[in-house]
């Protein structure tokens, strides 16, 4: 149940018909997986956090550096060479102490990020690099869990989710394959602040949507964001049913 000070903390969102009490009651017995504090992750964390999903695990093996700072929300000069976990969960424990934080501070290899993800009931990708996005895929796909992935470079970003529970949801591998051998990090190419604030802000609401059970998830659906332009564009996506992941064969 709700106590009092729930009820009063959560009172705008109990309000939306769409969420209500027994929206918010699924929220408090929710546990996510967040992969990634940086430029994403920072956004995605305080918004859950602040909307009340009960459990928080929290995945980065990382430090703040000071060149964090222009994007990455949820830390401060102070956080300087801490952990970007300590630092998260610093900051999160203050927004709201109401919700359980679990840290994981060394490199997900194979098996833990197994164990992570089948330990939560949804996961949101927020990190900077393909290789971690494909095992993050791997995992989700084998433990039949929701991805919300979201990813964010120079003045573009995109958006979607990736739902294994759904026969006709594509898997992060069904879209970009094996990648690029020439991918770039913002360290090497750039990225504007609000930017990864959209995306991650994003991807909390599809988290929230999944979790709570209201609104229309981007399952099936690629969200193109051009900053530039201040222009949207959605493509859809269908599942492969050649997938090397979550093909037939890999069932």
């Amino acid at each position: 149940m709700l106590n009092d000070q729930e009820l009063l903390r959560y009172s705008r969102q109990i309000l939306l018909q769409h969420i209500d009490i027994d929206g918010q009651l699924r929220l408090k017995e929710s546990r996510v997986l967040i992969v990634g504090l940086g430029g994403l992750g920072a956004p995605v964390a305080l918004y859950l956090a602040a909307a009340g999903v009960g459990e928080m695990h929290l995945a980065d093996f990382d430090t703040v550096d000071l060149t964090n700072l222009q994007r990455q929300i949820i830390h401060d000069t102070d956080s300087v060479g801490m952990s970007k976990v300590d630092s998260a969960i610093k900051r999160l424990t203050a927004i709201n102490p109401e919700i359980r934080l679990v840290a994981h501070r060394a490199a997900l290899d194979e098996d833990s990020l197994a164990a992570a993800v089948a330990g939560v009931d949804l996961v949101l990708d927020c990190s900077d690099n393909f290789s971690t996005r494909e095992a993050v895929n791997a995992a989700c796909v084998a433990g039949a869990k929701p991805l919300v992935s979201g990813a964010a470079i120079r003045l573009e970003g995109q958006l979607s989710v990736f739902d294994p529970r759904r026969p006709e949801s594509p898997c992060y591998h069904c879209l970009y394959g094996h990648g690029s051998e020439a991918e770039l990090t913002c360290s090497e190419a750039g990225v504007v602040g609000p930017l990864v604030g959209l995306v991650g802000s994003l991807q909390a609401l599809e988290a929230l949507k999944l979790l709570a059970g209201f609104g229309e998830p981007l399952v099936g659906r690629l969200l193109l964001i051009d900053a530039l332009g201040s222009r949207f564009r959605e493509l859809r996506v269908k599942r492969d049913p050649g997938c090397s992941v979550c093909g037939p064969k890999h069932a």
